[in-house]
């Protein structure tokens, strides 16, 4: 980077130190002003990974606490110094900041050890409470046990409120209370099996610091999903929630259009500007379109410019991984048309209950959502259904990898790159052979032999082709000749093979046999001129591909074209 240029705060989220060290920050600081104008007392804002959720949280609690440092100096030369009713609010409160990003463990004793260890740190920085009269006695011992992880479960329980009621009394005035990434623990405690025992502990915790508080001024809390108001937030009507599909706090996470454009202004890269928006914008927030995924962003500005999925590689896409692979085919044959850059229409659920992944489909589609890897095409409208997509390259690129991993798990690598070689270089009898064994072990027979099961098909064999896509352009359902083909294989090298796809599929009760089948497909590739377009790209030699399915089983014929 330019010696000229500001620093870039990667993996920086302390307001502090980045305003103080001389970094890049692109003002958010507005957030202040539209919590305070809501009016709600504790505010849930959900948002994608890396959107800069901590460093709001950490720019709202420099300009609240109250410290024995003046802090104004941080916040003189931003937008909400203009706001004379803000001002007045900066370092007036006692604040409580806790962060549950690092709490992902495999076991409930795990995962309460360190819980233990954050509320813990959290009383620590407050030891003047044991100084005076301030605590009774018998308040001390409950203060000490805390701080020094000494207390049972429901002392900690308890913990929030009696900190809160605590502050309150020494500073004589009410508590603001920050919680970030409240429900990082909940992704972990659904894998490992122990769900149960986390969302009990944070209704119990939760509800003691937030329900009937008359020390909380007020409170955010960030996070990814929105988790269903009966599992955590139980009787509790001070919580207003404001997910990506709610127009409040629209702007404040994630980078716009003209802060991105400014950004690379700065640094000499507009030229990149159209590659830059391909890979990294797509995301929607209410009525605001043009979201930027910050951490990529500025990690392509580092790199001068590079693209890569630097925001896919930071995140654990454990259970993304789990949802995709272990999907049934209808979902599967979903993202093959997500992933060919269309759309899908669902309802989405914004109350996540992990539990009913397994059973109800849409609350897979909301994860995925809330998560980031979809987005909205237009503003929601509340009992309407939602048209979602794939936002962007980067995470493209991050669905490519995970079905080529599950397709090479499957059917083991060295098979694998057989079958794709076998396909690329018209050995038929091979790629014949392995794609119908690949088939046995990989379809679910009630979900093939279900009505219009086209599409299932379709999708189980782009799948397969994802491995080619270095090598080859994969499309599908596109115009060429007469008609539309099913799949098409366009070689990068016009010297390499070329590869047109028809399907056909027998209804487990038709009488038509697959041979028949076959040999309509590919009369249908030649008397529709499904190859006009690889002709017209210069691929002199082309295979013609039919492909028959009667349930679990395939034959599939070919014959050459060529120029």
């Amino acid at each position: 980077m330019d010696n000229d240029k500001k620093l870039l705060p990667i993996g920086l989220s302390d307001f502090k130190k980045l305003i103080d060290g001389g970094y890049v920050y692109v003002d958010k600081t507005l957030l202040i002003q539209e919590l305070f104008s809501k009016g709600t007392e504790v505010a849930l804002i959900p948002r994608l990974r890396r959107f800069g959720k901590t460093l709001n949280l950490s720019m709202l609690r420099y300009f609240f606490e109250k410290t024995d440092q003046d802090t104004s100096y941080l916040f003189r030369p931003l937008k909400i110094w203009q706001d004379k009713k803000c001002q007045a609010l900066q370092g007036k409160f006692p604040v409580i900041f806790i962060s549950l990003k690092d709490v992902k463990h495999a076991s409930w004793e795990q995962t309460f050890a360190s819980l233990k260890g954050v509320i813990s740190e959290a009383f620590r920085l407050h030891p003047y409470l044991l100084e005076d009269s301030i605590l009774d006695g018998f308040e001390k011992q409950q203060y000490q046990a805390i701080a020094y992880e000494q207390g049972d479960q429901t002392l900690y329980e308890q913990s929030l409120k009696l900190l809160t009621k605590w502050l309150y009394r020494y500073h004589k005035n009410r508590v603001i209370l920050l919680i970030d990434e409240y429900d990082a623990p909940a992704h972990a405690a659904y894998i490992g099996g122990y769900y149960k025992e986390l969302i009990d502990f944070l209704r119990n915790w939760l509800s003691g610091g937030l329900k009937d508080n008359s020390s909380l001024e007020k409170g955010v809390f960030t996070g990814i999903l929105r988790i269903a108001k009966e599992s955590i937030f139980s009787g509790l009507n001070n919580v207003t929630t404001f997910t990506i599909l709610n127009e409040d706090f629209q702007d404040k996470f994630g980078l716009t259009e003209p802060e991105v454009k400014k950004l690379l202004e700065e640094y000499n890269l507009l030229d990149k500007w159209d590659s830059i928006r391909q890979w990294y914008n797509g995301y929607r927030i209410g009525s605001c379109e043009g979201i930027y995924n910050p951490w990529s962003v500025l990690n392509c500005i580092s790199k001068k410019g590079a693209l890569a999925p630097y925001w896919v590689n930071t995140i654990d896409n454990a259970l993304m991984k789990q949802l995709i692979t272990q999907g049934t085919d209808y979902f599967k044959a979903d993202i093959e048309e997500l992933m060919r850059g269309g759309t899908i229409e669902k309802t989405i659920e914004e109350g996540i209950v992990f539990a009913d992944l397994q059973s109800n489909p849409d609350v897979v589609w909301s994860l995925l959502l809330f998560s980031g890897y979809l987005s909205i095409t237009t503003t929601p409208v509340y009992g309407r259904t939602c048209q979602l997509r794939i936002p962007n390259i980067e995470v493209r690129e991050l669905y490519h990898s995970i079905i080529l991993r599950w397709f090479k798990e499957t059917i083991q690598e060295p098979n694998y790159q057989i079958l794709l070689q076998s396909l690329i270089t018209g050995d038929v009898a091979t790629f014949s052979q392995i794609f119908q064994e690949f088939l046995l072990s990989s379809f679910s027979f009630f979900d093939v032999a279900a009505e219009e099961p086209e599409k299932i098909y379709h999708a189980f064999v782009l799948g397969v082709l994802i491995g080619l896509k270095d090598r080859y352009e994969v499309k599908s359902n596109r115009e060429s000749g007469y008609g539309r083909y099913d799949v098409m294989l366009i070689p990068k090298k016009p010297q390499e093979l070329g590869v047109v796809m028809e399907f056909k599929k027998i209804g487990r009760f038709e009488e038509s046999d697959l041979e028949s089948a076959v040999l309509s497909a590919l009369k249908q590739i030649e008397e529709r001129k499904y190859d006009l377009e690889l002709k017209n790209r210069g691929v002199s030699r082309i295979l013609h591909l039919g492909l028959a399915f009667k349930g679990k089983t395939v034959m599939i014929r070919s014959n050459f074209s060529s120029l």
